[in-house]
């Protein structure tokens, strides 16, 4: 599916660039947007938690995402990033976005599933599509 693969190449360029505009541009107005399984889904959408998020970290933030594995409307694409927040601690980000898609290619609903651990860890050897170092 076309759509799981743009969503995948403009969150590898837009997310170490702190591009959020980008990245909502993929979102339909009225989307579902829900960055962890046990929280609510976001009240702003995709823009107002990428806005969120980007502020509290460094730009140049490191990432690699996996094939996207679709199914009819829906694909899953997994993700790893290496992140700073803003006093410089360094952090791991391994996760999966489900993703739910209108036949026009626009997200419709987005439920991530993710990890943290302190410093930076490499994602392992060969594995995924990576950002510019």
């Amino acid at each position: 599916m076309r759509a799981a693969e743009r969503w995948r190449e403009t969150w590898l360029r837009s997310w170490p660039e702190q591009d959020a505009a980008a990245i909502a541009a993929l979102y339909a107005d009225d989307a579902t947007y829900r960055s962890h399984p046990f929280r609510e889904p976001e009240q702003e959408g995709a823009l107002g938690y990428v806005r969120r998020a980007f502020a509290d970290e460094r730009a140049g933030t490191r990432c690699w995402f996996g094939e996207p594995i679709v199914d009819r409307e829906r694909a899953a694409i997994e993700y790893w990033a290496q992140l700073h927040d803003l006093a410089g601690s360094a952090f791991t980000l391994a996760g999966v976005s489900v993703l739910t898609f209108r036949v026009d290619g626009a997200i419709v609903d987005h439920l991530d599933y993710w990890t943290m651990e302190p410093g930076t860890t490499e994602p392992p050897a060969g594995w995924g599509t990576g950002s510019p170092a």
